[in-house]
């Protein structure tokens, strides 16, 4: 197969180097930035640059772009694919996407539309730090817009030959929500909790819960400022839940209620244990 990628950062990077590492695939890549294309090369990311006069012999096109900039990417190239082409955007975000997608489905019959959300990455940004393993065990959320079951089937076997562990479908509604808790959430917590005044004095006073509190709080602003934005209605929900929270240990702390406080941490200990209970129920099954 031919397979174009549009957008060469760390998850785009990240494909191309594992679909080159582990299939007989042919990748064609595009960025609007000169050092993306050069690195990309240099990292075996793509082996042709994908161009205006290529890019209706694909077969598959992933975009992995940033919500703004995916809009116009796919106006532009989806007049540009053959028929049959599968077209899936690698955006962390999908109620937007999915109604454009719907809309350009209706005007390009003749193709199919999947979003797609690899749940990996790293907290650095760019192909530099893209890695040929860096989906390895990782879930690959997809959300079906216009596809014959084959295709869904194809893109699900696909994935696992990448590394992926599993593959969960979604409507674009479910995703947002839930990402707005499992990813963005943390994301603004961490990047909140690093900016105490007391963080400047964590040497010699931290350990494995510091840099785990922190270590995503090392963001591309760009990116997940239009995330975030993009899934307001939901994350806004989703920190109300937590300050929410917060403002009970806040009140016990205050009133020093020990037995208040010995309540509140024991719930979420509890949650915590259902949590990985169910996952490694999920897990096995």
């Amino acid at each position: 197969m031919k397979i174009g990628i549009i957008g060469l950062g760390l998850i785009g990077g990240s494909l191309g180097r594992v679909i080159t590492k582990r299939t007989n695939d042919a990748v064609y890549a595009f960025d609007i930035s000169d050092k993306a294309m050069a690195t990309g090369l240099l990292l075996s990311a793509y082996t042709e640059k994908l161009t205006q006069e290529n890019v209706g012999e694909m077969d598959v096109v992933f975009f992995s772009l940033y919500p703004n900039a995916l809009e116009n990417a796919l106006n532009e190239y989806c007049p540009k694919l053959k028929d049959g082409c599968l077209v899936i955007d690698c955006c962390g975000n999908k109620r937007r996407v999915y109604k454009q997608m719907k809309e350009l489905a209706e005007k390009y019959p003749n193709l199919e539309f999947v979003g797609a959300h690899p749940m990996a990455g790293r907290e650095f940004s760019g192909v530099s730090h893209s890695t040929a393993n860096l989906f390895d065990k990782a879930s690959m959320i997809l959300v079906p817009v216009k596809a014959r079951l084959q295709t869904l089937a194809f893109i699900k076997e696909y994935s696992l030959s990448l590394g992926f562990e599993k593959v969960v479908m979604s409507t674009a509604e479910n995703h947002d929500q839930i990402i707005a808790f499992t990813s963005q959430l943390a994301h603004l917590v961490s990047n909140a909790y690093i900016k105490s005044p007391t963080a400047s004095q964590f040497m010699g006073f931290s350990a494995g819960s510091f840099r785990d509190m922190t270590r995503v709080a090392r963001l591309s602003p760009e990116m997940w400022a239009q995330l975030t934005v993009d899934n307001a209605d939901f994350l806004v929900n989703e920190i109300d839940n937590i300050v929410g929270a917060l403002n009970d240990y806040k009140s016990a702390l205050k009133n020093k209620d020990i037995d208040q406080m010995k309540k509140l941490l024991a719930d979420g200990n509890e949650k915590k244990l259902l949590s990985e209970k169910m996952r490694r129920s999920k897990t096995n099954e």
